[in-house]
């Protein structure tokens, strides 16, 4: 068997299992071996059921009785007794009925979870449960866990990695040698063989050393080449005009932050440059953003360029066209808006004063992309939430220019320092961290389930003097499978019970984009008194007199998200507070929610968030599924820093990735998929 067979010619991968691992991206013996566990069990430290302690534990049980039944709104509860020779113990799952049959009376098992408290008794609670007879004999007891599919379970992918282990000393290395040398790294084949059978913790994280430090090196080989491809082209010179930029400054309402100062002048000596500026300026809820970009768009249109300001969403971009209406016409350079659902000859219209270089600023859209759309001397361009749009949709936009333009993107989301040197490696980074003088610090308060309808009541009291009330849901309809409040049961719950004559509105995803611009006009306009919606108004949405958020189910939200969400008020002059509800009484709140409660710093949060939740918590399922980030660890700065100084001393020595071919084949695919292509 060679690692290029195809996995059929695994002993034991019939046509049928053949299907259902192929939907798991498994087509080879190499794939199978290159499907790394997403977590581990670890049997090696069994406790006996009298010396239990709350916490993290292993038993090693036999099964007495397993029941199930379902209970509230479709909950299914798995319960079973288990001994061992010091006692019994009681053990729970929750919506896991396959459990009760699974489990065999008299049958000897090891149960990895949490013992803790829940209803006044210690339990054990959702473990994972293992058959002891399926252990092999004289193995450590750390045992891999696989994803798995509804046809294919992490018992069989196992084994089938079982039969396949000999082969994995014919894995070729991707390193130089003179790098595991000198970083002290496991070879390939005896990282991957670590990862499916570590002999021990201390081997398993050297493997995870080795294979993290290949991802980062990757990662940053591609990021620094983008950046020294970038940093060759030519692009056109905007000169700083220093008479321009107090005059802009002096008719502002407030006072410019000392960061917001900062980085107008990074951007302003990047645009003098003759190779592009690729800078992304990341700023907190409300740290001023867009008076940062207007001031970049300012000189570039001084100058008799055009300017392509793009957003994700239609109401954003009004939202910024209406902003930027009122800092840049007193210096003729209202923004142009194009968005789809303008009419037929609204776009037209917008259309030719675009071609004819008339229209200077554009804020728009994807409609900006669009082939009809034809400007001339684009000279920068500036994407608002970078991350939302696909790495076609920005080269689309920058092919406009017919030559590279300079690039500003903006983002409100905190990136931590390691995340932001892992994925955006080739960006020049600037942030704004101060908030502007004035800002509202927006109260927050943890609030139980139980004292739900006496919250509504203090609400109804600030609606009735004049407040307005975003009310977030995780879901847009209700669940049998969920206890997560759901915005459709919340609107009409608020409608007929609660909030009885209050005017209130619903916002969801599945709505028409005009209907959905509709009911946030309305709500903006205070025609609605409260608002109740998913996640869709996370980002960038303004409504000053809004200055109350309740955050439905908070639990079952990301801190960041939740930080988002709560960044929605405190834009007047209202004391504004954000309440998360607790769906679940019975288990104390989690430590993002003690920590949202507690700051309203944005890039402590997001540390934060990235150590619970990992990175596709910040960067987005799609773009970091697409960088297949399997093993390392973001909070890993030590790591992540020898990495990529690994990286920037190989491109120095003058040695070329054609030696290494599976590291260039990698490395060419991710220069594809970061964010300067």
């Amino acid at each position: 068997m060679k690692l290029t067979d195809d996995i059929e010619s695994v002993k034991g991968v019939g046509p049928q299992l053949a299907v259902g691992l192929r939907q798991l991206g498994i087509r080879t013996v190499f794939d199978l071996l290159d499907y790394l566990p997403r977590r581990y069990e670890d049997y090696s430290d069994v406790s006996l059921i009298q010396n239990l302690r709350p916490g993290p534990i292993t038993i090693r049980a036999t099964v007495k009785q397993a029941t199930g039944r379902y209970v509230r709104r479709g909950m299914h509860i798995t319960e079973a007794v288990i001994s061992d020779e010091t006692g019994s113990l009681r053990v729970v799952w929750f919506n896991q009925p396959y459990r009760a049959k699974a489990l065999k009376a008299g049958e000897a098992y090891y149960f990895s979870g949490q013992y803790e408290l829940s209803h006044q008794r210690f339990q054990l609670m959702n473990p994972s449960a293992e058959l002891v007879k399926d252990f092999p004999l004289n193995t450590a007891r750390i045992i891999p866990v696989y994803r798995q599919s509804k046809t294919i379970t992490t018992n069989q992918i196992r084994k089938l990695i079982g039969a396949c282990i000999p082969l994995v000393s014919a894995l070729p290395e991707t390193l130089p040698s003179a790098m595991l040398l000198e970083h002290a790294l496991l070879s390939r084949s005896e990282a991957i063989r670590a990862m499916h059978y570590p002999d021990s913790r201390e081997q398993l994280m050297a493997a995870r050393r080795r294979l993290g430090f290949e991802e980062v090196l990757e990662l940053s080989l591609a990021s620094l080449l983008n950046k020294q491809e970038n940093a060759a082209e030519t692009s056109l010179t905007i000169q700083f005009d220093e008479k321009l930029a107090r005059d802009f400054v002096a008719q502002l309402p407030f006072k410019l932050t000392d960061d917001q100062r900062k980085v107008v002048w990074q951007i302003y000596q990047d645009m003098q440059r003759k190779s592009p500026m690729n800078r992304l300026v990341e700023g907190d809820v409300g740290s001023g953003k867009t008076v940062v970009a207007a001031m970049a768009a300012l000189m570039a249109i001084k100058e008799g360029f055009q300017v392509a300001f793009m957003a994700p969403t239609e109401l954003l971009a009004k939202q910024h066209a209406a902003t930027l209406q009122s800092l840049m016409e007193p210096f003729g350079a209202a923004p142009l808006l194009l968005v789809g659902t303008m009419t037929t000859a609204q776009k037209k219209r917008a259309y030719e004063h675009i071609t004819s270089g008339e229209a200077k600023f554009m804020v728009g859209t994807h409609a900006l992309i669009q082939e009809k759309v034809d400007m001339h001397t684009l000279g920068l361009i500036i994407v608002d939430e970078q991350h939302r749009f696909g790495v076609e949709q920005r080269k689309a936009l920058m092919a406009k220019a017919g030559h590279m333009p300079h690039v500003l993107s903006l983002t409100a989301t905190p990136i931590p320092r390691s995340l932001a040197l892992t994925l955006y490696g080739e960006l020049d980074i600037s942030v704004l961290a101060e908030k502007p003088a004035g800002r509202i610090a927006v109260a927050t308060q943890l609030v139980s389930h139980t004292k739900r309808d006496a919250l509504y009541a203090a609400i109804k009291s600030e609606l009735d003097a004049g407040g307005q009330a975003f009310v977030v849901c995780p879901l847009i309809t209700e669940s049998d499978a969920s206890e997560m409040m759901s915005a459709e049961h919340v609107y009409a719950e608020l409608q007929q019970k609660q909030l009885v004559g209050d005017r209130i509105g619903l916002l969801h995803s599945k709505l028409k984009a005009e209907e959905k611009d509709r009911i946030m006009q309305q709500f903006v306009a205070h025609e609605l008194d409260v608002l109740v919606a998913t996640t869709v108004i996370e980002v960038g949405v303004d409504v000053p007199n809004a200055n109350l958020m309740i955050i439905e189910s908070a639990e079952r939200f990301g801190l960041s998200q939740l930080h988002q969400l709560r960044g929605r008020v405190g834009r007047g002059s209202k004391a504004a507070h954000c309440y998360l509800l607790l769906s679940d009484s019975t288990r104390p709140p989690s430590k993002r929610l003690r920590a949202i409660a507690s700051s309203t710093d944005g890039f402590r949060l997001a540390e934060l968030d990235l150590e619970i939740r990992g990175p596709g918590a910040i960067y987005g399922a799609l773009q970091h599924g697409a960088l297949d980030l399997r093993v390392v660890q973001l909070t890993d700065t030590k790591l992540i820093a020898e990495a990529r100084q690994a990286a920037k001393e190989f491109l120095e020595s003058g040695e070329t990735l054609l030696q290494y071919k599976e590291l260039a084949a990698r490395v060419k695919r991710l220069r594809a998929v970061t964010n300067l292509n």
